[in-house]
């Protein structure tokens, strides 16, 4: 999804380039539209967990379906995938040449 937004932004990236916005300015764009959505699905996906405590607490033998070592190794390992899929996209969208991005179309 970052990669498709990104790459829908494209005559943006090269205007922002062509003013002056560095590759930084660029890569920290697209990398914090890519953390917002990690981070809304983050929330809504430890909001269902917690909720389906009950329904999980069944099928888990020897853990508790409320125990925070779990609950922290799942978002961090979810969470490094995800920015790691952000930070693809947002590497190449920096690394665009202003020129070919501005005859993009």
């Amino acid at each position: 999804m970052v990669s498709y937004a990104a790459a829908q932004r494209t005559h943006e990236i090269g205007i922002r380039m062509a003013l002056g916005a560095g590759r930084r300015d660029i890569l920290r764009l697209v990398l914090g539209q890519g953390v917002r959505f990690v981070g809304i699905g983050v929330a809504l996906g430890l909001a269902a967990a917690w909720a389906l405590t009950r329904a999980m607490g069944k099928l888990l033998i020897g853990v508790s379906s409320t125990d925070p070592i779990t609950y922290v190794v799942a978002v961090a390992i979810l969470a490094g995938v995800a920015l790691l899929a952000c930070y693809i996209p947002a590497r190449r969208a920096a690394r665009a040449e202003p020129l070919v991005a501005l005859r993009y179309e």
